[in-house]
């Protein structure tokens, strides 16, 4: 966890502890956007909620956050279901797990965004399997900026070829670019790669023009490299650890699906 973030103190009241945490990331957000010369309304934080209880969710939408971030759908799945009998404010739902085929049709359905998209295929899918009553799906291409080979996304190199692909596609929107670097420890290792995905993305924005007005946002930075992120101008910042406090490891099965997945 960075070292900006203390960690959170022992729970006195569910509500209490989200709300103490939601403040103290939020602050830091306006900070670090003050510091880069941002507008801090430019950085939106997405709340990673994998694994937690729905009782962590209402407490962070009883205290305005209302973007969440899941891995895992069916434990995503139950939660929507759960809070859309509630009266609290709708969330906006955000999938930043690995795509499997089988999984595209409730990712269709039931979400609203989805940050880990890397084939044409998956794109395919997702349109056929999206209702055009509902908004279109805003969609972010994961690149695996790195070259790792155990790294999930495409290749900086396929990107233009990727959106080629994607953009005759119906019930989609193309919003921008998303990254998990490799885990290092300086700023100035950390804004690297950064520095390169935005630079992909304002490529991408010379080349297509007009045919992707909104294709603008960048999903990077957790919680240890939230500053490096905002520096390189990242628009959502993905973090669970400074919110909802540290969670029980992942299971086998989890580690097996998901094997990507750094510390938010």
């Amino acid at each position: 966890m960075s070292e900006h973030f203390k960690k959170p103190e022992p729970r006195h009241s569910n509500q209490q502890f989200v709300a103490e945490n939601l403040a103290r990331v939020r602050h830091r957000i306006t900070v670090l956007s003050d510091q880069y010369r941002r507008d801090p309304d430019s950085v939106r934080l997405l709340a990673v909620s994998k694994t937690r209880p729905i009782e962590d969710i209402r407490a962070a939408i009883n205290n305005q956050q209302l973007d969440f971030g899941e891995n895992y759908l069916q434990e995503a799945l139950d939660k929507i279901q759960a809070l859309a009998e509630t009266q609290l404010a709708a969330p906006q739902w955000h999938y930043i797990g690995a795509i499997q085929s089988n999984k595209t049709r409730s990712i269709a359905t039931h979400f609203d965004w989805v940050h880990t998209l890397a084939s044409r295929k998956v794109a395919e899918r997702l349109s056929q399997q999206r209702s055009a009553e509902l908004a279109p799906l805003q969609l972010l291409i994961q690149v695996n900026i790195d070259a790792e080979e155990s790294k999930a996304g495409i290749m900086a190199k396929d990107l233009m070829a990727l959106i080629d692909g994607i953009l005759p596609l119906p019930n989609l929107a193309l919003r921008g670019l998303m990254v998990i670097p490799r885990a290092t420890t300086t700023l100035a290792d950390q804004r690297r790669p950064f520095c390169q995905l935005r630079e992909l993305l304002q490529l991408a924005q010379q080349h297509y023009g007009r045919d992707l007005p909104e294709f603008n946002q960048l999903s990077m930075g957790m919680s240890a490299d939230m500053e490096a992120a905002i520096a390189e101008g990242s628009t959502w910042v993905r973090i669970g650890t400074a919110i909802f406090g540290e969670r029980a490891q992942k299971g086998p099965l989890e580690a097996l699906v998901d094997p990507t997945t750094q510390k938010d």
